[in-house]
């Protein structure tokens, strides 16, 4: 295993570990029925499928958020570098592309530079790392929606 590989490995622990760790911090879901009859204006819903919205803001919190827009269903993450490895960052975009629970409706794409003296140079990324967080995101968004279920 190259160094890359454990690095992008331990990523996805963090990743993972912290959604896991997120999961336990309140009720999913857990409103009351309306009582009456009366129409009752909401606000306008999301544009894109809410658990894995949550489920990949939950994912990716240890990373800073560049760009969020859930209409349109896009998170960009700034640059993160772990205190561990300074000279190797990592950027994460993800693409929401549904309003259904569905494996294809999530899209996520990670970047890795290295650092080279003074500057950031691009550097290959192992493609399973893309689909490790997917797949870590799809995991929780599940998780989401059986607790809103187990709710009812």
């Amino acid at each position: 295993m190259s160094k890359s590989t454990i690095r992008a490995g331990k990523l996805l622990l963090a990743a993972t570990l912290s959604a896991a760790l997120l999961s336990g911090c309140g009720i999913i879901g857990g409103g009351k029925k309306a009582a009456t009859t009366k129409t009752v204006k909401t606000a306008p819903s999301m544009g894109v499928n809410s658990y894995l919205w949550r489920a990949s803001l939950e994912t990716l919190n240890f990373m800073p958020l560049d760009q969020v827009d859930p209409f349109g269903g896009v998170i960009v993450t700034d640059w993160y570098a772990s205190p561990e490895v300074p000279t190797e960052r990592f950027k994460a975009n993800v693409y929401i592309l549904d309003t259904n629970l569905r494996a294809d409706a999530l899209k996520t794409s990670i970047f890795k530079q290295t650092r080279s003296g003074s500057d950031w140079i691009d550097a290959p990324m192992d493609a399973d790392t893309g689909r490790l967080i997917e797949n870590a995101i799809l995991t929780r968004a599940r998780e989401l929606y059986i607790a809103t279920v187990d709710a009812r």
